[in-house]
């Protein structure tokens, strides 16, 4: 599935989904905290994307070509984060335009915007600065507010910074020109109940409404084991029909339970 289409579809049938891959050795060996994935998974949700996986891959250009193509292939987007900035292990757009089989060189675009932001803020535009500016063939830039220095969209990957200020400035100038479907609407329940307690008979609400999803998440409050159980769905009427099918599963079950 290709991700082409204008932005603005909101609403359409059609399901909008995305990957995420996370780019870096800093991520893997725990060095670095990733902070990105949440922030994307949210922000993707509220405009009627769906993020459908997240991979991790390192700083080496035939694990980044191989997650890439493999990613695009299946999905409307991928997005990457990581990889992009001045020094020699900022591999992602070499690694990006390989995927494609197209070339790489500077951007006069991107040359541009860096060289106004070097006389707005001092230094000099050597040649780890530069390195910022070498953009696939094909590719338009995504702009950011935080650093200026570029990301690009190519095809239906997206390849943004991986520092999450900048990242998220990247996500904003793009947005308006994705393609999106309706968005996922969702409710909450508290069930006053352990998971264990209810799992066999939230099953059975479950496949009597095959087209919402339901799910449980345990925590811990001041009484002791609790669940959530969150019911989602991009219609509001079988949301509300399973969500009221849900509550009365917990009357029935609370009574019968001991806490």
């Amino acid at each position: 599935m290709s991700g082409q289409g204008s932005g603005g579809a909101d609403g359409a049938g059609e399901l909008v989904t995305a990957a995420l891959l996370v780019i870096g050795d800093e991520i893997l060996s725990g060095r670095t905290k990733d902070k990105n994935i949440g922030f994307t998974a949210d922000f993707l949700t509220a405009i009627g994307v769906d993020l459908k996986e997240v991979r991790v891959v390192p700083d080496e250009e035939p694990e980044i070509v191989a997650a890439l193509n493999a990613l695009r292939a299946r999905y409307t987007y991928v997005f990457t984060t990581g990889g992009i900035g001045p020094t020699h292990d900022d591999i992602t757009a070499d690694a990006v335009a390989k995927a494609f089989g197209v070339a790489i060189d500077f951007h006069p675009g991107a040359v541009e915007i860096l060289q106004a932001r070097i006389a707005q803020t001092g230094g000099t535009m050597n040649e780890a600065r530069m390195r910022m500016t070498r953009i696939p063939a094909g590719a338009e830039l995504v702009l950011n507010k935080v650093s200026a220095a570029p990301g690009f969209r190519i095809g239906n990957v997206i390849v943004m910074a991986g520092v999450p200020s900048i990242m998220q400035a990247m996500l904003d100038d793009v947005a308006p020109k994705l393609a999106t479907g309706a968005r996922m609407l969702s409710e909450t329940v508290r069930a006053d109940a352990r998971e264990g307690d209810v799992g066999t008979e939230l099953g059975a609400v479950a496949k009597a409404h095959p087209e919402v999803i339901i799910g449980s998440y345990p925590f811990m409050d001041e009484r002791g084991p609790n669940t959530n159980i969150v019911v989602r769905s991009r219609d509001a009427g079988k949301l509300a029909a399973a969500k009221a099918a849900v509550e009365e599963m917990l009357a029935k079950v609370r009574p019968t339970i001991a806490r």
